[in-house]
Order: structure tokens, then sequence, then C-alpha cells
């Protein structure tokens, strides 16, 4: 029984270790295909490759994700308030229901992504390749690629129909 216990508690330290060294890294600076990154991650992700990655739900508010490639991520719901996309590669990036409210996105490419009902509320798309991204029910009031965002601004998004926020 005893040694059931110290067996047991040698565990729990083990993994409260592991647990410590994780929270601990200062920066992800790895390619993950498909990994799972479901804690809060307030960290320098700046050029950091997390393309196919499962970040759905994750907290991003505020990162710092400057020229990181996350083509085909998945971000569905994730919380990216105030986060800095410049130059972030999300081709085919799956975003739908993401918070980009105040995000940078310059020189960001979104090319063929899903921001379905996405809320881009004062996001900077100022020069971001737009191109085949579906913005269906997105709201981006507020948003700008120059004073106020209009339709013409789109060209090639599906979804402008439904899109909050257009100046036209």
């Amino acid at each position: 029984m005893n040694n059931m216990r110290a067996i047991t508690t040698r565990a729990i330290i083990a993994a409260s270790v592991a647990v410590c060294a994780i929270v601990a890294v200062p920066a992800l600076t790895f390619a993950a295909p498909n990994c799972n990154l479901k804690r809060d991650l307030k960290r320098d992700l700046v050029g950091t490759d997390l393309s196919g990655c499962d970040l759905s739900y994750a907290n991003l508010r505020g990162a710092d994700l400057r020229g990181a490639t996350l083509n085909g991520a998945d971000l569905r719901g994730a919380n990216l308030y105030g986060a800095d996309l410049t130059g972030a590669y999300l081709r085919g990036a799956y975003l739908r229901g993401a918070n980009l409210r105040g995000a940078t996105l310059y020189l960001a490419v979104l090319t063929d992504a899903d921001l379905t009902g996405a809320t881009l509320t004062l996001a900077n798309l100022s020069s971001a390749d737009l191109f085949g991204a579906n913005f269906t029910d997105a709201d981006l009031t507020g948003a700008f690629r120059r004073p106020g965002i209009s339709r013409a601004d789109m060209e090639g998004v599906l979804g402008l129909d439904s899109i909050t926020g257009l100046v036209d």
C-alpha cells in the first residue's frame, strides 16, 4: 500500500514538472503539423510555422504572430483580439467565428481562408491578400484597408452580401 502511494506521488510530481516545463517555454519555435495548443498563448510567435495546427478556441489575445505561417490551421473560435498578424500566411486557414477585433493583418495572406462569422471590428486589413476568402456573416465594422472598407476593396471575396460594416 505504501509502495503504491510512493509510486503515485512520484507520478504526480513528474507530471507537475513536465507541465511546468511546457508552461515555462519562452517561445514556440517549431513546425508542428496537427499540433493541438489549447492553452493561453500570449507568447512571441514571430515567424513560427503552425501550418495545419489545431488552434481552435485558443486564446491568442495580443499574440505577436508577425510573419507566422498558419496555412490550413484550424483557428475556429480562436481569440485573436489585438493580435499582430502582419505578414502572416493564413492560406486556407479555418477562422470561422474567430475574434479578430483590432487585429493587425497588414500584408497578411488570407487567400481561400474561411472567416465565416468572424469578428474583424477595427481590424487593419491594409494590403492583405483576401482573394477567395469567405467573409460570409463576418463583422467588419470599422475595419479598414484604407479609410472605410467598401465592396470594391473586397474583390474576390465570398459572402459580400452578408458582411456587416462595409461603407457601401
